[in-house]
C-alpha cells in the first residue's frame, strides 16, 4: 500500500516492490532460517540507531542553547524513540548543557501511542482502525510503542493529538513562515505546537525546536488539497503586478 510518489522512489532505485504484510516476511524469514529479519523497518533496532542522528544534530548545533521543547511527530514511534536516545547521549558526554522536553504529535485519526501515553500502566495495545490525511503516521498498532512512551515520560514531556484540518492547515503556514515543504506527517508537528500552546503546555516563554520528519513532494496531492489551485496569469509584468497587489491587500 506504498503511496505512488514513494513506489516510484523504490522503483527507480531498482527495488521491486511485493505486496506482503509483515507477518508474511516473518513467516518466510523463519522458513529460511534467518529469524532475526530485519526487513520490516519499523521494528529494525538499527532504524532508531539512525534517527538518533537527529538528536546527536541536535545536540552538537545547540549545545549551550537547546531548546525547552523537541516536538516530533509520531506514528510506529521509531524517531521520537532516537531523537530521544541521541539527545540522552550528548547529554551524557557533557557536550548537551540540559535536556529538552518531547511533545509527540499524533494524527486524532491514528493515536495509539497517545492513548497509550495518557494510560497508567502498560496494557496491550488493541488493534483499533487508523485513518488520516497523514500518511507516513497512519498507524493502527504501532511496533515501536513503548520506546516512544518512555522516551516522553523520561522528558517529563507529553502527548497531544491534531485533527487533519490542523494538518492540513499546517501545510499552508509552514511553508509560508519557515520556507520548508514538509508532507502531512511532518508538518503535524507544527500543528501540535499550535495545539500545546492553545492547551498552556507549552508556555509563550519557552522555546521549541519543531522536526519536520519528511518532504512535501512525497504527497503532492494532499498539499493540493491544503494550497488550493495555482493562479493563471498572462506572462506580462502588469498581471504579475496585479496578483502581487491583489496578495499584498
Amino acid at each position: 500500500d506504498a503511496p505512488g510518489e514513494a513506489a516510484v522512489h523504490c522503483v527507480i532505485v531498482g527495488f521491486a516492490l511485493h505486496d506482503a504484510a509483515n507477518k508474511t516476511i516473518f513467516d518466510y524469514s523463519d522458513i529460511r532460517g534467518e529469524p532475526h529479519a530485519t526487513a520490516a523497518a519499523n521494528i529494525n533496532p538499527y532504524l532508531v540507531e539512525g534517527k538518533k542522528t537527529a538528536g546527536l544534530e541536535i545536540g552538537e548545533q545547540l549545545a549551550d542553547t537547546p531548546p525547552d521543547w523537541v516536538a516530533v511527530s509520531v506514528g510506529d514511534g521509531c524517531t521520537i524513540a532516537g531523537v530521544w536516545k541521541g539527545l540522552l547521549e550528548m547529554h551524557k558526554v557533557g557536550i548537551l548543557t540540559r535536556l529538552p522536553r518531547l511533545l509527540g504529535v499524533q494524527a486524532e485519526g491514528s493515536p495509539a501511542v497517545a492513548r497509550q501515553f495518557a494510560r497508567e500502566g502498560e496494557p496491550p495495545l488493541g488493534n483499533e482502525p487508523a485513518s488520516t490525511i497523514a500518511d507516513s503516521i497512519c498507524v493502527a498498532v504501532p511496533r515501536n510503542w513503548r520506546k516512544a512512551v518512555r522516551a516522553v515520560r523520561d522528558s517529563r514531556g507529553t502527548y497531544v493529538t491534531v485533527s487533519d484540518d490542523e494538518i492540513l492547515e499546517a501545510l499552508r503556514i509552514t511553508p509560508q513562515l519557515t520556507g520548508v515543504f514538509g508532507e502531512p506527517a511532518a508538518v503535524a508537528t507544527v500543528a501540535g505546537v499550535a495545539r500545546a500552546r492553545q492547551q498552556n503546555i507549552i508556555t509563550q516563554h519557552e522555546s521549541v525546536l519543531v522536526i519536520i520528519t519528511g518532504n512535501g513532494l512525497k504527497d503532492i496531492r494532499t498539499a493540493s488539497q491544503a494550497a488550493g489551485s495555482p493562479h493563471d496569469i498572462p506572462p506580462t509584468l502588469d498581471a504579475v503586478a496585479e496578483v502581487c497587489e491583489t496578495k499584498r491587500t
